[in-house]
C-alpha cells in the first residue's frame, strides 16, 4: 500500500546528495547526477498497448490478487449452471429434435401441426394464389415457433452468451474493455482532469501533448501523478510543480538516476494499480468460482503482509515469482513510490545491473559500493541488538549457548559494552578486525580502548569496559561465540568492506526513505556461512530501519532470493510488525526444512501471502494445509445394495443375467452430506500441483484474504 505522503516530489531529488561508495581505491559515486534532458522513449509499456489505450482501460475493483487491468467482473455463481459438455450436447440434441419435428410437419406427417392453417384459411381462398401465400407464411411462423420452443429446451441463449458472442481480446492483458473510458470525455485520464480542476490548464496541455507525441511512458505518468499527490498534500508547492512540468514535460521529477524505465521487463506491469501479473487461475472446479479463469497479480497492498515462496530448485521461484516482484518494485521506485533491496547470489537472475541504483558485490574486489555493518544507526544499543541478532540469533539454545531470546539479549549487551565505548572514544563504531580483537579479549586492544576512553574523560564508557572485563571468561560468556561468528567477516575477501572510517558513506537501510533500487550479491561460493550471516544481518537491519523511518509514504521491501537459515524467532516477530510500517519482505525457500523446526509453522503464519510451487514434500504441504484450514463442502455417498424388488419373473430375469455376466443386480442410493474438508491437503500439494503451477493465497493489509488458488505461473 502506497501512502499519500507530503514528500513525494522532494524525495525524488534528495538522493542526489547521497553516495554509497566502496571504501577501496578507485571508488566511484553510486548515483551520478542525471543528464539534463533524459532520452525520450516512444511509448510504454514497451510490449503493451499505446499509452492512451492503457490509461483509458477500465480497472474495476476486484477480489484480492485479481489483475484489475481490463478485468471483467464475473456474474454471481449459478448453482444450476451446466458445464460446457452438457450445455453443448443439450443444444445439439434440441437442434436435431427441432429439425426432425419441422421435417415431419413440412412433409405432412404431423397433421395436428397443420390443423390451425385450415381453421384460419377462408374457403374462398382454397386453390388460389392467396392460399399458397398463406401456407408459406404459416410455415415461417411455425418454424419460428419451433425454433423458440427447442431453443429454450436446448438453452441456445446460454450457448450464445458463453461461446458465440464476441468478447474483447485480452490474451496479454492489453485489450480494451467496454468499460474503458471513452477518449475525449471530461474524465479522460489522457487529459489530466485533476490538474485542470486545480486550474493548471497549461501544465495539463503540455502533458497531454507529450502523451499524444509518444514521449511519455507509463513510469512517467505514475511518477508525475505521484508528484501531484504530494502537491495536493502541500498546496504551496503547486507553482513549483507547474514550472517543472512546463520546462521538462514528461521528464519532470525524474528519478535521481535519470532513468525513466527499466532496461528490460520480464513481466506484465500496471503502474496505475501498482500490480505485476503473476499468472492465471485455470477455470476448473478446484479453484473458487470468483478466481476461475482470471489472472492473479501482486501489489504493495499484498506485499505489505510479506510473501513466502516455497518450491524446489528449478521450480520457478526466482524467474516466475521473485523476479517479477523485484521488477515491479524497481519500476515503482522510478515512479517515486517504493524502495527495494534485492538480496541473492551472483547471477541469481534478479535483473541487470542497469536496473539498480546501487549494486553491492560483497567479497568482490570490483564492487564499487559498500555496506554499513551497523545499519546506519548512531545508537550503540540499537546497533548491538541488530548485530547480535545476525551473529547468534540462529544458534541452538542450550546452557551457555546463545539462541534463546535471553541469550540474544546477553550477546547484545556484550556488543554494546564494546562498541559503545569505542564510539565514545573514536567517534565511530569499530571495524570488523577491531571488533574481533575486542571480542577475543586481546589485551593490547582492550588497553588501547581504555586509554582512549580515559583521554576522552568518558566515565560511562569506562564502566562499560569494567563490566565487560568482569564478565569475560565466565561460564556462558557469549564473547567467544561472538568472536567466532564475526571472524567469518574478517577474511581477506572482505578486507575492503564494512568501512567505518568515515572516508566513504556505505549504503545503510536507513537510506530507504528515498526511492532506491539496491541489489546486494552475497558471496555464497566459498563463503556460505558468511552469506547466511549477512542475510540475517540485512533482515534484522531492514526490519529495524523500516519501522523507524520518518518517511513512510514510500513502500519499502526486502527481497531474499534464498532465505535459508535466515529467519530467527525475533525476525519472525519483526516481520509481522512491518504491516503497520508500509513495508514487507519476500522470502524464498527451497523447503521449510531450511528453517528450524519450531519456526516452520510460525514463519508460515507470520506472512500474509504464500506461494507453494509444484514439487514440495508432503511434510511441507502439511504445514501449509494447516495454515489454510478447512471449508464446508457437499459430498455424495453412493451405496449399492442387492436388488430384490419385483415379481418372480423379474427376479428370474435378474438371476439369468447374473449367471451369464457374473455381476449381481444392485440398487443405487445417494446420500448428500455437508462436511469439512481441507482446502488443499498435504498430499494434494505434493502430488496434484502440475509443473509450472503454484497454489497461491494472498492477504491485504486491510485483512482481505483470498482462498488458496491453483495458478499457472507466467501467464
Amino acid at each position: 500500500m502506497v501512502g499519500d505522503g507530503t514528500h513525494g516530489a522532494r524525495d525524488a531529488r534528495d538522493p542526489r546528495e547521497l553516495r554509497w561508495a566502496h571504501g577501496g581505491p578507485g571508488a566511484v559515486p553510486a548515483m551520478p547526477p542525471p543528464p539534463p534532458v533524459p532520452p525520450m522513449p516512444r511509448q510504454a509499456p514497451a510490449a503493451g498497448p499505446a499509452l492512451t489505450e492503457w490509461l483509458r482501460t477500465a480497472r474495476p475493483e476486484a477480489e484480492p490478487g485479481v489483475w484489475r487491468y481490463g478485468h471483467r467482473p464475473k456474474p454471481p455463481e449459478d448453482p444450476d449452471r451446466l458445464d460446457d459438455r452438457q450445455l453443448l450436447g443439450g443444444a445439439a440434441l434440441a437442434l436435431l429434435g427441432g429439425l426432425l419435428v419441422w421435417s415431419l410437419a413440412y412433409n405432412g406427417y404431423l397433421p395436428p401441426l397443420m390443423w390451425p392453417l385450415g381453421w384460419i384459411m377462408p374457403d374462398s381462398w382454397r386453390g388460389t394464389g392467396k392460399a399458397v401465400n398463406l401456407i408459406h407464411v404459416y410455415r415461417v411462423v411455425l418454424a419460428l415457433l419451433l425454433a423458440y420452443v427447442f431453443g429454450r429446451l436446448g438453452r441456445w441463449d446460454e450457448v450464445w452468451r458463453r461461446h458465440v458472442r464476441p468478447r474483447p481480446a485480452d490474451r496479454d492483458g492489453a485489450g480494451t474493455t467496454p468499460a474503458a473510458v471513452s477518449g475525449g470525455g471530461p474524465a479522460d485520464p489522457v487529459l489530466w482532469p485533476r490538474l485542470r480542476a486545480a486550474g493548471e490548464h497549461a501544465a495539463a496541455d503540455r502533458l497531454t501533448a507529450e502523451i499524444h507525441a509518444g514521449r511519455m511512458t507509463d513510469v512517467d505518468y505514475a511518477r508525475i501523478e505521484r508528484a501531484w499527490q504530494s502537491v495536493r498534500a502541500e498546496p504551496a508547492r503547486q507553482p513549483e510543480f507547474a514550472r517543472e512540468v512546463l520546462e521538462r514535460g514528461a521528464a519532470a521529477f525524474t528519478h535521481p538516476s535519470g532513468a525513466r524505465d527499466l532496461p528490460v521487463r520480464a513481466a506484465r506491469h500496471d503502474l496505475l494499480t501498482g500490480q505485476v501479473r503473476l499468472g492465471a487461475a485455470p477455470d476448473e472446479e478446484r479453484n473458487p468460482y470468483a478466481y476461475r479463469g482470471v489472472r492473479l497479480a501482486l501489489e504493495p497492498a499484498l506485499l505489505s503482509t510479506s510473501l513466502l515462496v516455497v518450491g524446489p530448485s528449478a521450480a520457478g521461484k526466482t524467474s516466475r515469482v521473485v523476479r517479477p516482484a523485484v521488477e515491479s518494485l524497481a519500476l515503482q521506485a522510478l515512479a517515486g513510490r517504493a524502495a527495494v533491496v534485492a538480496v541473492g547470489a551472483p547471477g541469481a537472475g534478479l535483473g541487470p545491473d542497469e536496473a539498480y541504483d546501487v549494486v553491492i558485490r560483497l567479497g568482490s574486489p570490483g564492487s564499487a559500493h559498500d555496506l554499513d555493518l551497523y545499519g546506519g544507526t548512531e545508537d550503540p544499543d540499537e546497533a548491538a541488538a541488530v548485530l547480535a541478532e545476525a551473529l547468534v540469533g540462529d544458534a541452538p539454545g542450550g546452557p551457555g549457548v546463545p539462541g534463546s531470546e535471553a541469550d540474544t539479549r546477553r550477546a547484545a549487551t556484550v556488543l554494546a559494552q564494546l562498541i559503545g565505548p569505542h564510539r565514545a572514544a573514536h567517534g565511530r563504531f569499530p571495524s570488523v578486525p577491531e571488533l574481533r580483537e575486542l571480542l577475543d579479549g586481546v589485551p593490547v586492544a582492550l588497553a588501547a580502548l581504555r586509554q582512549a576512553c580515559e583521554a576522552a574523560g568518558d566515565g560511562a564508557a569506562l564502566r562499560e569496559l569494567d563490566a565487560r572485563e568482569r564478565q569475560s571468561g565466565r561460564p556462558g560468556d557469549p564473547g567467544p561465540l561472538l568472536a567466532d561468528r564475526i571472524a567469518l567477516l574478517d577474511r581477506p575477501a572482505f578486507a575492503g568492506f564494512f568501512d567505518t572510517g568515515g572516508t566513504t558513506r556505505p549504503f545503510a537501510m536507513r537510506d530507504l526513505e528515498h526511492p532506491l533500487r539496491v541489489r546486494i550479491d552475497l558471496p555464497e561460493r566459498g563463503h556460505a556461512e558468511a552469506s547466511r550471516l549477512l542475510a540475517r544481518l540485512l533482515l534484522a537491519q531492514f526490519t529495524a530501519g523500516a519501522r523507524n523511518r520518518d518517511e513512510r509514504s514510500l513502500f519499502a521491501c526486502l527481497v531474499l532470493d534464498d532465505a535459508e537459515q535466515t529467519l530467527t524467532p525475533a525476525s519472525v516477530r519483526a516481520v509481522q510488525r512491518l504491516r503497520t510500517a508500509n513495508a514487507g519482505v519476500v522470502l524464498a525457500l527451497r523447503s521449510l526444512d531450511e528453517l528450524p523446526e519450531p519456526l516452520r509453522a510460525a514463519a508460515v503464519g507470520a506472512v500474509g501471502c504464500r506461494v507453494v510451487l509444484s514439487g514440495v514434500s508432503t511434510w511441507d504441504g502439511e504445514v501449509f494445509a494447516q495454515a489454510w484450514g478447512r471449508e464446508w463442502v457437499k459430498t455424495e455417498d453412493v451405496t449399492h445394495n442387492p436388488d430384490f424388488s419385483g415379481g418372480p419373473l423379474r427376479r428370474a430375469a435378474r438371476g439369468v443375467r447374473t449367471l451369464f455376466t457374473g455381476v449381481r443386480a444392485t440398487t443405487r442410493s445417494v446420500t448428500v452430506r455437508t462436511v469439512q474438508r481441507e482446502r488443499w491437503s498435504a498430499s494434494d500439494l505434493a502430488h496434484e500441483v502440475p509443473p509450472g503451477h503454484a497454489v497461491v493465497s494472498l492477504t491485504t493489509v486491510r485483512g482481505e484474504t483470498s482462498p488458496p488458488v491453483l495458478t499457472r505461473l507466467g501467464e
